[in-house]
């Protein structure tokens, strides 16, 4: 079965998490794929195969003979997708020999351009995948499934020595909330890498410091027509909030690593509301002085307002991995060499969000983060190439023989 093949099968199959569920899984469609994938491993050969009560697929390629002391090298993908988008069925459309400008997705009025992701200039003459604009694809990330199942059968089709391969495929990364179950004895890893970045040639090994903020509102409603003096309208109060962050640090003005905070949503009414947001930034002393911003106006709101108007609270969610990283630096090299061997261009870049790996790479599981091919994620304009999802397994190959040799 070609990585292409793999894909839209696995596509077919919906997975959506639910951040609002605290079930493990959030969601038992999960399920669907974990079995499908779990006895694909099982065709393959592989050990040890695992399906956990959480929904976690585990499994292992043992070394190939006189190989057994390499080091136990792990790859990981998720296969839960975001919730929105996923009401009905998807339908990908693939498009050969692509001609590289903005491209109608079906009925959907939705519209592939090249002003909003000028990387697809680049794809031209390729096979693009994407859906037909009314749901999400579920490239994020299928795609990293179908090249981790595609390296497994090439190992062993073609007989190349190999230490020790673990494999695992999570749920509810896109929640936030699947690596807290990872079993790592069963996992059986020394490194690992994620499989779950954007473009072949991606090495990623910098993500978010992130955390959530939530700011209630204890307004004080009366009759508009004896408001005076006495009214506190809670909406407007949240209004306030958003006006005095900076206004031009917001995800659509940034870029690398540069942080921001992120509205994600403001309800209620004058009595009383509710203002949500995410703050990320990858250096931890600005992350920390994004949360001092946060706590002072907290505090100016309630000087002017009365105490117990507003009240904040901070939740962290993840940190930056790269600490962890910097002592396994030959992680990053080999992924280099790898790209290389495999004639893909690298990209070291930092991720803009975070992975499974990150929070893994904390409880002590070194493991960066690689490009599958994919792009335009969470959303219905997500789309990949089986060329770039084809370079993306080149890549690892050429890893797992680095490994073997070192």
């Amino acid at each position: 079965m070609e990585v292409e093949e793999r894909l839209l099968k696995y596509i077919s199959i919906k997975t959506p998490c639910d951040e609002n569920s605290d079930k493990v899984p959030t969601t038992s469609c999960q399920f669907n794929l974990a079995k499908i994938l779990a006895d694909e491993l099982k065709d393959l050969g592989l050990t040890k195969v695992i399906l956990d009560d959480k929904c976690f697929v585990y499994g292992i390629l043992p070394a190939t003979p006189g190989y057994e002391t390499r080091k136990k090298l792990g790859f990981i993908a998720h296969m839960d997708t975001v919730q929105e988008f996923c009401e009905g069925e998807i339908h990908p459309v693939c498009t050969p020999d692509y001609n590289g400008e903005d491209l109608v997705l079906g009925d959907s009025g939705r519209i592939l351009t090249t002003k909003d992701f000028p990387h697809l200039k680049a794809l031209k003459g390729r096979t693009l995948i994407t859906s037909d604009g009314n749901t999400i694809l579920g490239v994020d990330d299928k795609a990293g499934i179908a090249e981790i199942m595609q390296l497994l059968e090439i190992l062993q089709t073609e007989q190349i020595p190999h230490g020790q391969i673990s494999v695992a495929f999570t749920p509810d990364e896109e929640c936030g909330s699947g690596a807290a179950h990872f079993d790592f004895e069963a996992f059986d890893a020394e490194v690992a890498y994620t499989m779950d970045g954007d473009g072949e040639g991606e090495i990623q090994y910098q993500n978010f410091n992130a955390c959530e903020a939530k700011f209630e509102i204890n307004g004080k409603n009366v009759h508009p027509g004896s408001a005076k003096n006495v009214m506190i309208n809670a909406v407007l109060i949240a209004a306030d909030i958003n006006n005095m962050l900076p206004r031009y640090e917001i995800p659509r003005y940034t870029e690398e690593y540069e942080g921001f905070y992120h509205l994600l949503s403001i309800h209620g009414d004058e009595g009383y509301a509710i203002a949500e947001y995410i703050i990320r930034d990858h250096d931890t002393d600005s992350f920390e002085a994004r949360k001092n911003t946060l706590r002072h106006i907290e505090k100016t709101l309630n000087e002017l307002w009365g105490a117990g108007t507003v009240a904040l609270t901070l939740t962290d969610e993840y940190k930056n991995m790269e600490c962890i990283i910097k002592e396994h630096m030959y992680l990053i090299d080999y992924a280099r060499q790898a790209c290389a061997n495999a004639n893909v261009p690298e990209d070291i870049s930092p991720i803009r969000g975070g992975t499974d790996g990150c929070k893994l790479s904390f409880k002590g599981l070194p493991c960066p983060n690689l490009g599958t091919g994919g792009h335009g994620y969470h959303g219905p304009l997500e789309h990949v190439t089986i060329e770039g999802m084809e370079a993306a397994v080149r890549v690892i190959v050429e890893l797992v023989k680095i490994f073997a040799n070192e």
